[in-house]
């Protein structure tokens, strides 16, 4: 008689796979996009993005959030849990207002786009080809809920500030809109590292670049000659060098993101002969931090994905495609001595303050965020546990006592279709013992 054990040792493990290709097509269905898998990872198929407004369309990884991302250090700043946690109940079809604040060099314009572009939204923003605008309506209504760049233009100046936002957009929305209802305006930017930023606004203005035409609104009145002269003389600065973009006093390039975040009434405006430097620094760089604080959000250019995922946390609003870093950028590529490095930190010395409060609470939000979700995916499958074990329970357990078809169970263990335990959506249950 042949020993048969050699064919049955090749028969277990394509039993095995094949009981796991089974289990695989009810978790990830044919063109289910939920479930991504690298080499060597084990099955999951549970999304972390578990909160209700996530969907099948799960992009996001694990490695991918983590990698762009130093080492989880305690924080400088002592953060209270407000400040870490943000979530805001948008409603796009009541009086909700997206309010981006575009500071120059910061990645905000491809984050302008991703906002009238890349939102999967009910009513999707009408943008036509050729166009840089893009029509932004409520549900149902010819009401704009996002005040940007490329929905409602520069209505507000170009790259308005904190201080010319704030005094004009409700002003501006109300007359435009005939709004009879309170609006909730709900503020967010983008940051980026300040010599990057600064090296990259020189290279813009070095191409021709001006912003001559922004009205810098404050205290309703624009600054003076005197108060804020300009740097080159004719039309613009095209060609300047770098040592002579740094050696202009006036240049607003130096700690743009503070000022441009930070509320200017509170120094005079642009009058610097209204108090000494020194006081007036320590007032702009508080209250740029609390404002950037108290914004419902904000991202850092330097870290993409992180800011996707923030985002659509805080908002409850999905993106359609995944953000991209780009790290090669023109001011990457500036050959720069630590000489003027640290000529252009000195420069920058507010924002340089302001980037690093930033850039910490922008991780521990992310920290926060993400144990947040491991939570809810841990109760999660702690319920699916618990109701699987009644299930289990329920259907071991005769319902009547005496036998018989009319009190017991038909062949197969159930008597009608109704006896039949339902199946869940999830089998992440399923998955883990797999």
């Amino acid at each position: 008689m042949m020993d048969d054990r050699p064919s049955k040792l090749i028969l277990v493990p394509i039993l095995a796979v094949l009981f796991v290709m089974i289990g695989y097509q009810y978790i990830c269905p044919a063109g289910s996009h939920s479930c991504h898998f690298k080499a060597g990872e084990k099955l999951r198929g549970v999304s972390l993005l578990s909160t209700p407004y996530m969907d099948s369309d799960d992009f996001y990884r694990d490695q991918d959030l983590e990698d762009d991302s130093p080492p989880k250090v305690p924080s400088k700043f002592n953060f209270s849990e407000r400040d870490l946690g943000r979530h805001v109940e948008f409603n796009i079809r009541g009086d909700d207002v997206i309010v981006f604040l575009h500071i120059q060099k910061t990645g905000g314009t491809t984050f302008g786009r991703h906002l009238v572009r890349n939102i999967r939204l009910e009513q999707p923003c009408d943008c036509k080809p050729g166009q840089k605008k893009c029509t932004c309506h409520r549900p149902g209504k010819e009401e704009s809920w996002l005040f940007s760049r490329f929905s409602t233009g520069w209505s507000c100046g170009l790259h308005a500030d904190w201080t010319e936002l704030t005094n004009c957009v409700p002003v501006l929305m109300d007359k435009k809109e005939a709004q009879t209802n309170k609006r909730n305006f709900y503020y967010i930017t983008m940051l980026r590292d300040p010599v990057s930023r600064y090296l990259s606004e020189w290279k813009h203005v070095q191409r021709g670049a001006t912003w001559k035409t922004a009205l810098h609104m404050c205290d309703g009145r624009s600054p003076t000659q005197d108060e804020l002269p300009n740097c080159y003389n004719g039309d613009d600065w095209s060609g300047v060098t770098l040592n002579d973009f740094m050696n202009c006093p006036s240049n607003l390039a130096n700690n743009r993101q503070v000022r441009m975040l930070a509320d200017l009434s509170l120094v005079g405006c642009y009058n610097l002969s209204s108090m000494n430097e020194s006081q007036r620094d320590h007032i702009l760089l508080s209250s740029a931090m609390s404002n950037l604080k108290n914004m419902a959000f904000y991202g850092l250019t330097e870290f993409q994905r992180k800011t996707q995922y923030l985002f659509e946390r805080t908002f409850s609003l999905r993106f359609i495609a995944a953000f991209t870093q780009i790290n090669s950028t023109r001011a990457a590529n500036v050959d720069l001595s630590e000489q003027v490095r640290r000529r252009i930190e000195e420069l920058n010395f507010l924002d340089v303050q302001l980037y690093e409060y930033a850039k910490d609470l922008f991780l521990q939000r992310f920290q926060y965020s993400r144990q947040r979700e491991h939570q809810e995916v841990r109760l999660k499958r702690r319920e699916e546990r618990r109701w699987l074990r009644e299930q289990k329970e329920q259907n071991r357990s005769p319902k009547h006592k005496g036998g018989g078809n009319r009190g017991g169970r038909r062949e197969g263990g159930f008597e009608k279709e109704g006896d039949f335990p339902t199946t869940t959506e999830d089998y992440t249950s399923q998955v883990a013992r797999w």
